[in-house]
């Protein structure tokens, strides 16, 4: 009788076809390397995971990480990634994108995602500036900061990222560095293999337009709040740590609760994973459906 064995899997594992078109020395390649590495750890094996990503520098990432993937329109992909959990809940949906794509354009999703604690991990790589359309100011970069669009100085104060998952409901919140590559490992761990809105906000240097917020400048200031003795399961305390910016940032996982995912709680799902289940159209509806759509 023949035996089953099981294949260990290697970050390797998780290296797409495409080799990373990032400019060297991109914060970007530290979290892709950090995905990978994580999913190798948990045995995540590439067809059980989706890939979604919207537009930009970040957005790029499905084709170089290994798995099911879909590069969706700006702003857009936490619905799409909402529709494939929804329709395949045995799928880990990892979202990943940049502060304006996430932010920005996506800010109302982003929203609206987190209120719902929809079963998906949001990986935002923040770089605090516009990166593909060649350095603009972005809904994160700080007051005062000098960019294409704003030669005479940025006078728009920043978005808080961690602050407003936490409020909107994303039941883990967390924050990274691509510098510190051990705890971001942990971090995405801990996010995927968490049932609900895991939202994981990721300095992500852009060497070539953001000379603000650069490696230094994180390294200088990056506190860890595993370091602290931090509560994440005190949401007060959570909030006032990520309202601190200055001399001191906070790094690690500010939050966490236990709530039930959207799947869960549809009723449509009690029967079972859709696929599973029987279609409620016959296959020459189906055909017409896709046929007027294509």
């Amino acid at each position: 009788m023949a035996t089953m064995t099981a294949v260990e899997l290697k970050p390797k594992d998780y290296k797409g076809k495409i080799d990373p078109d990032w400019c060297p020395g991109c914060g970007d390649f530290g979290l892709l390397n950090a995905l990978q590495r994580a999913c190798a750890n948990l045995g995540r094996k590439p067809h059980e995971i989706l890939c979604v990503s919207g537009i930009g520098c970040s957005s790029n990432f499905p084709g170089f990480f290994h798995s099911y993937g879909m590069h969706t329109l700006h702003g857009r992909s936490l619905a799409v990634a909402t529709g494939a959990k929804m329709a395949n809940p045995d799928l880990t949906v990892v979202v990943t994108g940049g502060d304006g794509d996430g932010y920005g354009i996506g800010g109302n999703h982003f929203a609206h995602t987190a209120r719902r604690n929809v079963d998906l991990t949001y990986l935002v790589m923040n770089n605090q500036i516009y990166g593909l359309t060649t350095g603009q100011v972005s809904p994160s970069s700080d007051i005062g900061m000098k960019t294409k669009s704003t030669p005479f100085g940025n006078v728009e104060p920043p978005v808080q990222p961690i602050a407003a998952s936490i409020v909107n409901g994303a039941t883990i919140v967390a924050r990274g560095f691509s510098g510190h590559g051990k705890q971001l490992v942990s971090l995405i761990e801990q996010a995927l293999d968490h049932k609900g809105f895991a939202h994981l906000d990721v300095f992500s240097p852009c060497v070539t337009f953001n000379k603000d917020n650069t490696y230094d400048f994180f390294r200088e200031r990056i506190k860890k709040l595993e370091e602290t003795g931090h509560d994440p399961s005190n949401i007060s305390l959570a909030i006032e740590k990520a309202m601190v910016w200055g001399d001191e940032i906070y790094t690690g996982l500010f939050y966490k609760t236990n709530q039930p995912a959207l799947h869960e709680q549809e009723p449509v799902l009690e029967a079972g994973n859709m696929l599973s289940q029987d279609p409620a159209i016959t296959k020459s509806q189906e055909e017409r459906i896709i046929k007027r759509m294509m």
